[in-house]
Parts: C-alpha cells; sequence; structure tokens
C-alpha cells in the first residue's frame, strides 16, 4: 500500500539539526511513530517527502525551516510585566508556560527575567533549523473512519478515547 491522503502511516525516524549536526529525537531505541497522513499531523516538509512510500522504503530528507516549524521571528520575543506571572511560585529562564490569546493557547519559553519583567519567546525551539529525517516505513494502512473524524490515529500508536 503507498502512503497517500487518509493512510495511516507507522515509521521509525531520526531527526538531526542541520547546522549542529546534532540529534534532536529518534525512535530507534523505542516504538516507531504513527499518524494519520494527510491531517497535518506531522510537518509538511516531511510528510510531503513520505507522499507515494511504501514499506519498507527507506530515505533521508532534509526541511527547510519554512516546511519544518517556521522562520525564527524576533516578533515573537515579549517582553510583559512580572505581575503576568505572579500566580506561579518561581519564574525562571528556561521554564515553559503556557499563555491564553486571542487564537488560543500558545507555549512561551522564558528567556530571561528581572525585578519587573519576564521575557518570553514564543518561537517554536526548532524555529528557524533545518531538520535531517531518516526514515523507514513500517507500515501503511487505511485509516478508520473515526480515524478520519478525528483527524488523527486511534489504537497502538495513537490514542483511545
Amino acid at each position: 500500500m503507498t502512503i497517500s491522503q487518509q493512510k495511516v502511516v507507522t515509521i521509525h525516524y531520526k531527526v538531526v539539526d542541520v547546522a549542529s549536526d546534532e540529534v534532536i529525537d529518534s525512535s530507534e531505541d523505542g516504538d516507531p511513530m504513527t499518524y494519520l497522513h494527510g491531517a497535518r499531523n506531522i510537518i509538511p516538509g516531511l510528510e510531503q517527502a513520505l507522499e507515494g512510500k511504501v514499506v519498507g522504503d527507506e530515505f533521508e530528507v532534509t526541511v527547510e525551516p519554512g516546511d519544518a516549524y517556521g522562520e525564527y521571528s524576533e516578533d515573537r520575543i515579549q517582553v510583559v510585566p512580572k505581575e503576568a506571572f505572579q500566580e506561579m511560585e518561581t519564574i525562571e529562564p528556561g521554564m515553559m508556560v503556557t499563555a491564553q490569546t486571542d487564537q488560543g493557547q500558545i507555549n512561551l519559553v522564558v528567556t530571561e527575567v528581572d525585578e519587573a519583567t519576564v521575557t518570553v519567546d514564543a518561537n517554536h525551539p526548532l524555529a528557524g533549523k533545518s531538520l535531517k529525517f531518516s526514515v523507514k516505513i513500517e507500515a501503511v494502512r487505511d485509516a478508520s473512519e473515526e480515524e478520519l473524524e478525528h483527524g488523527h490515529v486511534h489504537g497502538p500508536g495513537g490514542h483511545d478515547h
């Protein structure tokens, strides 16, 4: 079966930051990843590279920031009053926090804290990075009606409701 829209795909993968040659993530010593193809469950550049592949195929692909986690944007860094974090016991650089916005929840990384302000970065941690994926296709199957309706995989490799 060929990977195409509305197929459930299982892959083993390794992803490396091209600039530093650092391994960012890998399924090699664990369970493979399973996702619903065409449902925006993985980054666009990897999904495009998987299109048309079959079980047993192995390949490498470099995905540029625009087809991964986006370009890094200085506009996504914001300095906010420390009072905005008053419900938190401690606030320090490196912490991940969630903020409610008009567009829904966003994840932020605290980058700096001083007496009156906290600097937060809304860029994805991998924004601006070119990523090299090494992939092996383990399985491809038709998605169930429920998976199509929910937009994600259920059962092994997915989740149960």
